[in-house]
């Protein structure tokens, strides 16, 4: 084990505190209490803390069901603005949601990189380029802790894909580590001071990301001098001894775990000493005392800040739909189809249209107040010259009931009624819930666990068939107000426990029902012996104090009830004609939660369904095509060249088909820039892989050329859409671009003389990226600034690079080393290079 050189001073003034608690005290406070809260302690003025996901808003301490949540655009659109101001409000908006529900800890940003665009997370990560993810998630961070909320930087480290999370090892090259994967991280502490950070599922050459000495205690701690708090991932930590001396400080969720009385034994033996306890409880007082957690002085705890805006205030609203016009990205506008001018009517066609993708799946779902799918936004100001058309079918699992089609039978509300049960029957509760999904047996509370869960609903108006079910892990009864339908025994098929409520299983009938009908779901919680699964498998290498093994009974809960949908066949048919009519088409594709989501990766890039073949019949039907691309991570596009337009709108949050009709008629101008490269085919991308071998390693293999570097490289084909890619509304001329003289040793700083030659008031992002001479060292992003011209209107713009680019990782001499011999290309993207400025 390696302790940090020196204690950082901010911990110095908690010794007195600590001193006050007996061992098994100070060890009772480093593991969760409940699935996301703390204990508190009376004797040092500790408040129990509450921790909420938090990337895409807070959701609360229930997993699904909590109170309505203020939904913000995906990491992706936020980090797609190329502005720091844009993330730090999102940061400010997210601490004031946290004091609106009595949270002390954001768990966000996630700081991991766009490695491979499978990866199934990624629209939860703001990027492929260390630096851009650096910049937005330092500014982000400002935004949360300067309310008062701790920001939780995750998840350390090199944790790019999901696949055999838990397992699988990540083999990245010491100059790869440093450069590219723990910078974001780093630049955080440094220019932002985050708070705490989140170590994350996998193992890191080796040695699991818990137990991560080389980067927690040496780099993080050691290095960076860094004062903050290191928690595990929920159920990540492997081992008791190896993780305290490790750099953990905070084991999640509780109140099971390897550390408590196997870690108080572990003290008495003398493979952990009380000093290194003391310094996990002092940093965890420090992050208490921060967030307003600890009475120092007898007054009590700092309270939590009253009169925040509701998540559907007018304020939000506007928000939320100018951070998302903000990030959205103009890639193809030929002819200048875009804005839509008026004139004739347009046909708005796509699944995605009627229900837009407003978030992704797994811990960053939260429940807003209400979510606009384009269809409505572009409504309300097209008025009558607008023919909306259902698409084609997205997905390959059904969802839950739209809380608009079932109501509780209880309270006559949206959503259905929860009722638990204890295993020899007698009831424990009886619940409301909005939405018609829900989570049994993880964040119920205290009290006794439950065994059955029933879930009730009416449906909505409906004459025919209807396809009706549930969703979850165990053994299901069906029944409807005419009797039984069915029974069904589903099981997880994995080896991630997680799966139970992040991808679960699911079953249904289709029967013709009728409005007033009632739908009965009876659940029996059938737990998974979790520990003889893993054990059971040898090539997991699980030790037998894995947290892991302590997940217990829990399950996700959902009944299923739609009208049935008309075909494929019939929605291509009815798309053509309404393009034909229209002249104008606007489709509206993308991904669901199905594929951006926790726990699971894509496997192609391929839109799913028959959306490429929609795509083409329509471009064949209309005179102009405009394609709305409703996904955070690249997408296919064999239909490129028959389309006028293409907007790529992300996951949007609430206000998403408001943002997205501003944009399209011109309300609001697509600023955004490509966060991540498009590859041109499954494949084509200089790190694809996201399957460990056989023995559960995933190499690296693409080094510090991640992403566009490697594709600049040769690494990989030419890309369909190069990272930093985006047009806007605006035209631009670069008229010159020069190095500003210095006088210190600081990275260099570029003059740009820039022209809008639009007739209309623009955005532009001059981005500058550092060649190395040294061909060993691939291509970077070095530095970037935004800036506002009127039409016509020229600007003289500074962009300042970032020292940090200017050095790379000697691994002969276990040193960093300068990086200084090159050039620099000043562009709008690599696929659009408009000046090169030599160093020498």
């Amino acid at each position: 084990m390696t302790q940090p050189t020196a204690e950082p001073t901010a911990l110095h003034g908690y010794a007195a505190l600590i001193a006050r608690l007996t061992l098994e005290e100070k060890v009772h406070l480093l593991t969760g209490e409940t699935a996301f809260t703390l204990p508190g302690n009376e004797t040092v003025g500790l408040a129990p803390l509450a921790f909420s996901d938090g990337p895409t808003g807070v959701r609360g301490l229930k997993f699904l069901g909590g109170e309505a949540v203020a939904l913000v655009p995906n990491a992706t659109l936020i980090a797609g603005s190329w502005d720091e101001s844009i993330a730090e409000e999102v940061g400010a908006l997210l601490s004031e949601e946290a004091h609106r529900q009595r949270i002390h800890v954001v768990l966000g940003p996630t700081v991991n990189l766009h490695r491979s665009p499978l990866g199934g997370r990624l629209f939860e990560m703001y990027s492929e380029d260390p630096y851009l993810t650096g910049r937005t998630a330092a500014a982000y961070v400002r935004g949360v802790q300067g309310g008062g909320t701790a920001a939780c930087l995750k998840h350390l480290v090199a944790n790019e894909s999901e696949t055999l999370r838990n397992f699988m090892d990540s083999r990245v090259s010491e100059a790869a580590l440093r450069e590219v994967y723990l910078l974001p991280f780093e630049m955080a502490v440094e220019e932002a001071g985050a708070w705490s950070m989140m170590a994350g599922y996998n193992d890191v050459n080796g040695v699991p990301a818990t137990e991560q000495d080389h980067v927690q205690n040496e780099i993080v701690k050691g290095e960076w001098g860094w004062d903050g708090l290191v928690m595990s991932d929920w159920f990540a930590t492997k081992r008791t001894v190896e993780s305290a001396n490790g750099g953990i400080d905070l084991v999640m969720p509780g109140p099971a775990g390897p550390w408590g009385g196997r870690l108080v034994a572990a003290v008495r033996r003398g493979d952990v000493t009380e000093e290194t306890v003391d310094g996990h409880v002092a940093r965890l007082l420090l992050l208490a005392d921060r967030t307003g957690g600890l009475d120092r002085d007898g007054t009590g705890p700092r309270p939590f800040l009253a009169g925040m805006p509701a998540p559907d205030s007018a304020r939000r609203k506007e928000q939320l739909r100018r951070i998302a016009t903000r990030g959205m990205v103009l890639a193809r506008n030929i002819r200048d189809v875009l804005p839509l001018t008026g004139g004739g009517t347009v046909a708005l066609i796509g699944r995605h249209a009627v229900a837009t993708q407003t978030m992704g799946g797994g811990s960053a779902r939260v429940s807003p107040p209400y979510e606009v799918a384009v269809a409505e936004g572009l409504g309300e100001r097209l008025d009558g010259d607008l023919t909306v058309v259902d698409g084609v079918a997205v997905r390959n699992r059904p969802e839950p009931a739209n809380p608009g089609f079932v109501t509780d039978p209880v309270t006559g509300r949206p959503g259905m009624r929860v009722t638990l049960f204890a295993a020899d029957g007698r009831e424990l509760g009886s619940r409301h819930e909005p939405a018609a999904a829900t989570t049994v047996g993880w964040d119920d509370g205290p009290g006794e666990p439950p065994a059955a869960a029933v879930l009730t609903a009416v449906l909505g108006p409906c004459s025919g068939p209807v396809r009706v079910g549930a969703i979850g892990a165990g053994r299901w009864t069906l029944s409807t107000t005419a009797g039984p339908v069915g029974t069904a025994e589903l099981t997880v098929s994995g080896v991630d426990p997680a799966e139970a409520i992040l991808r679960p299983p699911s079953f249904t009938r289709t029967l013709d029902l009728a409005s007033g009908d009632t739908l009965t779901a009876r659940l029996a919680l059938d737990p998974v012996d979790w520990r003889d699964v893993l054990t059971g498998n040898p090539a997991l290498k699980l030790a037998e104090e894995s947290h892991l093994l302590d997940t217990g009974a829990s399950a996700y809960a959902a009944l299923v009830a739609e009208p049935a949908l008309r075909t494929d066949d019939d929605a291509l048919a009815e798309a053509e004609a309404a393009a034909r009519a229209a002249g104008t088409a606007v489709v509206v594709v993308g991904l669901t939660e199905e594929s951006e989501t926790e726990a699971a990766d894509k496997t192609t890039l391929a839109l799913p369904g028959r959306q490429d073949e929609l795509v083409r019949r329509v471009a064949a039907a209309a005179v102009r095509t405009v394609v709305v691309v409703n996904a955070a991570t690249p997408v296919l596009m064999p239909w490129i060249d028959d389309v006028d337009a293409v907007l790529v709108a992300g996951l949007p949050g609430q206000e998403g088909g408001h943002a997205i009709a501003a944009v399209l008629t011109g309300e609001s101008e697509p600023t955004g820039r490509l966060v991540t490269t498009y590859p041109a085919a499954d494949g084509a991308s200089p790190g694809w892989n996201v399957t460990p071998d056989v023995d559960l390693g995933l190499t690296y293999t693409d080094g510090t050329a991640i992403g566009y570097r490697g594709h600049h490289a040769g690494r990989a084909p030419a890309p369909l859409f190069w990272f930093g890619h985006g047009l806007g509304y605006g035209t631009w001329e670069y008229r010159a671009a020069r190095l500003v003289p210095r006088s210190d040793a600081n990275a260099p700083v570029v003059e740009v003389e820039l022209a809008n030659t639009s007739a209309r008031g623009s955005r532009e992002t001059v981005q500058v990226y550092f060649r190395p001479a040294d061909p060993a060292q691939p291509v970077r992003l070095a530095g970037y600034t935004g800036v506002d011209v009127p039409a016509g209107g020229t600007a003289r713009v500074t962009v300042a690079c970032d020292r940090r680019l200017f050095r790379h990782w000697d691994e002969a001499a276990g040193a960093w080393a300068p990086a200084v011999d090159g050039e620099l290309l000043v562009a709008r993207g690599l696929g659009d290079v408009r000046a090169s400025v030599p160093l020498s």
